[in-house]
């Protein structure tokens, strides 16, 4: 949580910077970036409340928390940057038709101090990355805004060089560009887990050989898999056993093979002998 709390302090100050900055410079590349990262801390403060309420208990008829929250916040993430980007290419169109003085010097320093504030905040979130959606999205969008940065100091430079003052511009199309492709991965898998798919981490497949290959099983049906969280992952299952339930020592066996082998962090397995016929209404 001190990550949150220190990124977006250090993002919020940066951003005033380089939107001052920007004004005066006559950069809308600058501005552009400025707006970016005011969506990147409005998406942070998302993330943070999002890691926070995924904490709370379950209680009343929110029977699995509000872990949930974190697939919310996610995609939110992905939305606020899409509307980022229309917001600057629009912009960067009406610069294009309308091309103005831009003070490069001004730029490329601004910038690189972006470099370092965005390279800091990505750092921050690198170890928590790789297991948890809510955490990539701030690790994508703080590793995507130091390159942004980067960008933008080389363009500044540019404009220095030859007095190219379209570069501006054109620096901020690259940005959006550069948004879009880091952000699409983002929103297709919030998307996907908010309408209850499969996380791209679990196999369905091998879960269902895993378990039929089970001692005692005969057959399975009803099977579903789908995500409580950005982290944690839930089935359900009926397991046709002619002889009978194996025991709670099996069972538990069976769920801490599915929690260490697929990540799947709850389950509920129903134990049927096969004597009457069970139609999931989901598998007509």
């Amino acid at each position: 949580m001190r990550a949150f709390a220190l990124a977006i302090g250090l993002n919020s100050a940066f951003v005033v910077i380089e939107f001052v900055y920007g004004f005066i410079a006559n950069s809308t590349a600058l501005m552009a970036d400025a707006g970016h990262n005011l969506s990147d801390v409005l998406g942070l403060m998302l993330a943070w409340g999002a890691a926070m309420l995924a904490r709370r208990a379950p209680a009343g008829r929110y029977t699995y928390g509000l872990r949930s929250s974190s697939i919310l916040a996610a995609m939110l993430n992905a939305l606020l940057l899409m509307m980022a980007c229309g917001a600057i290419g629009w912009e960067a169109a009406h610069r294009f038709a309308n091309p103005s003085p831009v003070a490069g010097v001004t730029v490329s320093v601004v910038a690189a101090i972006g470099v370092l504030v965005n390279g800091i905040s990505a750092w921050l979130f690198m170890a928590g990355s790789k297991d948890d959606l809510n955490i990539r999205a701030a690790y994508q969008h703080m590793a995507a805004d130091a390159a942004i940065s980067l960008g933008v100091v080389v363009s500044g430079l540019a404009i220095m060089a030859t007095g190219w003052t379209w570069l501006d511009p054109a620096a901020s199309i690259v940005i959006v560009l550069l948004i879009l492709v880091s952000t699409w991965s983002l929103l297709r898998e919030s998307l996907r887990l908010m309408l209850a798919a499969v996380p791209a981490n679990v196999d369905p497949d091998r879960v269902e050989q895993f378990l039929q290959a089970l001692p005692g099983v005969e057959e399975i049906h009803d099977l579903h898999i789908w995500a409580m969280s950005t982290t944690e992952t839930a089935l359900t299952a009926h397991l046709v056993m002619p002889q009978g339930y194996p025991g709670d020592h099996a069972v538990d066996d069976i769920a801490a093979r599915l929690k260490s082998q697929f990540s799947i962090h709850h389950s509920t397995l129903q134990v049927e002998q096969g004597t009457t016929v069970h139609d999931c209404t989901l598998h007509p």
